[in-house]
């Protein structure tokens, strides 16, 4: 029996939950706070020496089956460690990847307000746009505490450290960040669907007056230097791994990992898709409408 995408996801969903986040719990149910010294891994890097100089004697932290937490209220993150183990095993799991032998965890750094959240992209010298960032394996996000929904932030940035831990660093930035988007707006979707709620991903669309040729997208080796672009090129880039996955979801796994070993990506095109798109022009032709298309997509596309 064939399964459709949407089933395949919500089928993970009810894996992870069954098998629960693997928290470190007290008695009572809460976050089992563990001193700093006794974390399994309290190596940190220069972001994270960064962010730990912010209030440095506030922070508290824990640990569960693939993360390192840091924060400073255990009701905060609470959530974001049943999230954050959520999201891995879902992404890995859609991208055929074994996580069972990894056995280094990442750190995640809450914050939770403004002014703090400012102070570290200060500090770690970061876009004034950046809602949160995966570095050399660490993650570091904001959760207002204010508000209900939080948003695909967090998946997103898990995203990119599985993409990274199975992967390398070889894939282009317009991928990385266009698999990101994507992958977590199915997963937060997912996450919220399974706790009765109506959500369903989200995916903007171009406006024609910005869109980028195909060839012109992949080429893009840093991010564009106005927000409104910024935007775009996130929007775009997600749409293109939506059109890439819709058309042949192996063929995609087949590109992405020729991608990340270097390939041309006419070569890695050929290699995952065959002869569907001889060219980057072909590509092109076929993806505008999608990329400029108005509207939603259901959880299938």
């Amino acid at each position: 029996m064939l399964f459709s995408p949407a089933l395949r996801l919500l089928g993970l969903v009810c894996l992870c939950l069954l098998a629960g986040s693997a928290v470190a719990e007290d008695g009572n149910g809460a976050l089992k706070e563990v001193p700093f010294q006794s974390l399994t891994d309290h190596n940190l890097t220069p972001l994270g020496q960064a962010a730990m100089s912010i209030h440095p004697n506030d922070w508290k932290h824990t640990e569960t089956t693939n993360f390192v937490y840091h924060y400073f209220h255990s009701f905060i993150a609470a959530p974001v460690s049943v999230e954050a183990e959520f999201y891995y095993r879902v992404i890995a799991a859609d991208l055929e990847k074994d996580t069972t032998q990894w056995e280094r965890k990442s750190h995640i750094f809450i914050f939770e307000t403004d002014a703090d959240w400012k102070e570290f992209q200060k500090k770690g010298a970061l876009d004034p746009w950046t809602g949160g960032i995966h570095s050399q394996g660490s993650l570091f996000i904001q959760r207002n505490p204010e508000l209900k929904f939080k948003g695909s932030t967090l998946g997103h940035e898990v995203t990119h450290l599985v993409i990274e831990r199975f992967y390398g660093a070889g894939v282009p930035l317009w991928l990385n960040e266009g698999y990101a988007e994507y992958s977590a707006s199915r997963c937060y979707a997912a996450f919220n669907r399974a706790r009765g709620y109506a959500a369903r991903p989200t995916s903007r669309s171009v406006p024609p007056d910005l869109y980028l040729p195909v060839g012109q997208l992949v080429s893009t080796l840093t991010y564009p230097q106005e927000v409104e672009k910024v935007t775009v090129f996130y929007s775009e880039s997600e749409r293109l791994v939506r059109f890439l996955t819709k058309t042949d979801k192996h063929g995609f796994s087949v590109f992405l990992e020729a991608m990340s070993k270097g390939n041309r990506i006419e070569t890695a095109l050929n290699k995952g898709f065959a002869a569907r798109f001889i060219n980057l022009d072909a590509l092109d032709r076929e993806f505008k409408t999608y990329a400029t298309q108005q509207g939603g997509f259901s959880n299938a596309d």
